[in-house]
């Protein structure tokens, strides 16, 4: 796969190709997200498992078998250890993304995607191995880590690696790997449950081995990207690789804007101190509220607990297991539209559209639990109603797969200036796994106390979040990052915050600025 380009940069021209080498490698490292996405996927099948409840949660189990209707049916579920052992990955995500920014930046990209694949292997097999609530407790805490150093490096070498002429492709292509480990769990989990004896369970969760190896095997024969050699001292080296990736000898004046960018990245002394300024404070509002905003939609109430909620709503156990499958699968096809219309229709018409349709079926969703079940739980549907009530799941979580998915990482990532971009990335991803555990840790609680409520309560915040993107966030699609400022500052609210020097700067920098964008 091989074809003339240029690359661009605020007006400058560098030869290139869109070659073999750089889209098989920036594909094996996408990879990386198959471990996020599988782990997603598997932890809310195996936790409806009977014979894993039964050996781990034995209070849980006892409460989803009794048959005497003292228990509430929304609440046969509610068990804070059993959500711990779905939220303390999150939490070990984000206290290792710390440590995995220092060592991604001081020994490289791949070192770091090879220590979260090796880490993510061993929880793997500690999990499938378990004996007891430690093994599986410390098993979920090293995938956490794993997930933490993948989710640091992988995003970061992409853009790194990629032409600029298909890294947005090509950086998605880490969420749709996140879609795909989804629904490879979804259906994992449908043929474990059928095996005899109670042990498919451990299957599901040893399995998590299949993409961590992937990843690990990959790591070691992934090259460094150019800017990271250059930033670790390898000016050799780096221009080597340059020259590698993109397909020609001639990159003297590309490589010599990835060192002014390199230097001038190093010069930032007080990045968290810059973004705390005035003047950036609409990127510290979306790189804050975005993160916040995405995990209040309510999206993992479906990626991590949908077979628990089928079952809780009256499927059966293989009913539960295919109805999660198939929301994986939208969720996959929804993340495809996204790749293909974000640069067509703009970010703004995707979020404002998804919003609306979430609303729609969250409110319908919970006025047919509400009808059919009322506040004890008790009550049963029709074949018919449970399949509507599936479609509007799937509309559900398709309205949120094509905008907040992907978009959700994309536009904090794009509206951050060098001079703050660290600092902005760390906030989203801090935000996003902060209320990820939280989320995860209160869901079987909140649909415990709130019942059919708890789709009102998150459809009120998507309501919140969609008034906000309306009047907050202005358009930016197809605007460079030089420019960002002019969008700003012809914005009604956030034109106050913006200097006019600052648009007069970008406009006389564009090579320095859009340069920077490779570090």
């Amino acid at each position: 796969m091989a074809g003339g380009m240029v690359v661009s940069y605020g007006g400058r021209h560098y030869d290139g190709d869109i070659n073999a080498f750089v889209v098989v490698t920036c594909l094996v490292a996408a990879t990386g997200g198959l471990i996020f996405g599988y782990d997603l996927g598997i932890s809310g099948g195996v936790t409806s498992m009977e014979p894993f409840l039964k050996k781990f949660f034995p209070s849980v189990y006892k409460k989803m078998r009794d048959e005497t209707g003292r228990e509430n049916e929304y609440c046969k579920f509610d068990s804070q250890l059993l959500t711990l052992f779905t939220s303390s990955l999150y939490l070990a995500a984000l206290a290792a993304s710390f440590s995995a920014s220092a060592i991604t930046r001081s020994y490289g990209r791949k070192t770091s995607m090879l220590v979260g694949g090796v880490v993510f292997f061993v929880g793997s097999l500690l999990n499938g191995a378990a004996t007891n609530m430690e093994m599986l407790i410390i098993g979920r805490l090293l995938l956490g880590i794993g997930v933490g150093f993948a989710n640091q490096s992988v995003p970061l070498y992409l853009s790194e690696m990629a032409p600029p002429k298909i890294r947005g492709a090509l950086n998605i292509a880490f969420q749709m790997a996140i879609t795909i480990g989804i629904l490879v769990a979804n259906f994992v989990n449908y043929g474990t449950a059928q095996i005899k004896g109670g042990w498919g369970w451990r299957i599901s969760l040893g399995l998590a081995a299949v993409p961590a190896a992937i990843l690990t095997v990959g790591a070691l024969f992934l090259p460094d990207t150019p800017n990271s050699l250059l930033e670790r001292g390898h000016p050799e080296e780096a221009k080597e690789m340059l020259q590698k990736v993109r397909g020609t000898s001639n990159v003297d004046e590309e490589f010599q804007d990835l060192i002014e960018a390199s230097e001038a990245a190093k010069k930032i002394e007080h990045p968290w101190r810059n973004i705390m300024s005035p003047r950036y404070r609409p990127q510290l509002a979306i790189c804050v509220l975005v993160p916040f905003f995405q995990q209040l939609t309510g999206i993992n109430v479906i990626m991590f607990y949908a077979p628990v909620l089928f079952k809780t709503l009256g499927f059966g156990d293989n009913a539960s297991l295919m109805s999660s499958a198939i929301t994986g699968v939208v969720n996959v096809l929804a993340t495809v539209v996204s790749i293909v219309s974000v640069d067509k229709f703009g970010r703004r018409v995707l979020f404002l559209e998804g919003g609306s349709q979430m609303v729609i079926c969250q409110v319908a969703v919970a006025i047919m639990i509400a009808l059919n079940f009322g506040l004890s739980g008790e009550g049963s549907m029709t074949k018919a109603e449970a399949d509507l009530l599936l479609v509007l799941i799937c509309g559900y979580v398709a309205a949120f797969a094509w905008p907040w998915g992907p978009l959700g990482w994309l536009v904090p990532s794009e509206i951050c200036p060098l001079e703050i971009r660290s600092a902005g990335q760390a906030i989203n991803v801090s935000v996003n796994m902060l209320f990820t555990f939280l989320i995860a840790q209160a869901f079987l609680s909140m649909l415990c106390r709130l019942k059919f409520g708890l789709f009102f309560f998150f459809a009120t915040f998507v309501v919140i979040m969609t008034l906000f993107i309306y009047v907050f966030l202005p358009e930016t699609k197809n605007v460079p990052i030089e420019e960002m400022n002019r969008v700003w500052k012809g914005h009604w609210f956030w034109s106050k915050y913006i200097p006019d020097e600052a648009v007069i700067r970008d406009h006389q920098s564009d090579k320095s600025e859009v340069t920077s964008e490779t570090v």
